[in-house]
């Protein structure tokens, strides 16, 4: 898969900045995805789900508490974004502090899956992002890609193809 982090300027405001993956071969967002897989089973998590993003980038910031932590390996940032504690829908995201998230793919754990792992949609988002975050890693050491603004914005090469490493 070819790739883009871009900016999704309709949720990030002066508290943080929202941003979600491209597919440069599709054109869509894994975060438009993620909307219409999941808009006709669970809508009002959906709704709530936008509610908050708005709230993090133009009130509150990216709380902790509004985000299932340790979702990946130690200090990668992975963590599931949901609309209230219990809920079923998960959206996978890379969170950097308070200031900035990269919203990636998720979708409904059903009450018969105990972990991660036995669901193979939630399993490929989570890993996705897992190696994203070590690809953001990567480039931030050798100075391909920075964060500016106070950590609220990413510049550089933001382009990632899956077979480059």
């Amino acid at each position: 898969m070819r790739y883009k982090i871009v900016k999704l300027t309709n949720f990030s405001g002066t508290e943080a900045s929202v941003y979600t993956i491209k597919d440069l071969n599709t054109n869509e967002t894994l975060f438009n995805q993620f909307i219409k897989n999941n808009i006709s089973s669970s809508s009002s998590e959906i709704k709530d789900i936008l509610i908050r993003l708005q709230t993090i980038g133009n009130e509150t910031g990216a709380r902790e508490h509004f985000f299932k932590i340790k979702e990946g390996i130690p200090s990668d940032g992975v963590c599931a974004l949901y609309d209230i504690p219990g809920s079923k829908l998960r959206l996978y995201c890379i969170r950097y502090g308070m200031n900035l998230i990269i919203l990636g793919g998720g979708g409904v754990k059903s009450k018969q899956i105990s972990a991660l792992q036995e669901d193979e949609l939630l399993t490929d988002a989570n890993y996705f992002l897992k190696q994203l975050s070590k690809d953001i890693k990567s480039r931030t050491d050798s100075k391909e890609i920075c964060f500016t603004n106070e950590g609220m914005d990413l510049e550089g090469n933001l382009n990632f193809y899956d077979d480059e490493n």
